[in-house]
């Protein structure tokens, strides 16, 4: 059994989730997993680490996609296997609180209590 550490349960997102940087409105990756405090992001874009972001992604949520706005900090990356591509750590400084409840209801749908 593997023991979670972090503060926030995450849930992996197994369908492809884009991530949109609203200040250029570009696609900048695909969400890897999610928590109510932060993300990790499958990045194909160049992004720079300790710098602060405006993103957009889709949660679906029973069928109707709910949009998610945050504002966050890229905590760190790290290499992935594509060439291109990067791994990215990001912490949630902003999300509205109906967003991170939905946030919350979605991870918790897909980790059921042991």
């Amino acid at each position: 059994m593997i023991h979670e550490s972090r503060r926030a349960p995450r849930r992996r997102v197994s369908e492809n989730v884009p991530v949109v940087d609203t200040m250029t409105d570009q696609v900048v990756g695909y969400l890897g997993n999610l928590s109510e405090t932060g993300m990790l992001l499958m990045a194909h874009a160049p992004l720079c680490e300790d710098a602060l972001y405006q993103l957009r992604f889709d949660l679906g949520q029973a069928g109707e996609p709910l949009p998610v706005l945050v504002g966050a900090h890229l905590l760190w990356i790290g290499p992935a296997n594509t060439p291109g591509q990067s791994w990215c750590g990001f912490r949630f400084l902003t999300i509205a609180e109906e967003q991170r409840a939905a946030v919350r209801a979605w991870v918790q749908a897909g980790n059921p209590p042991s």
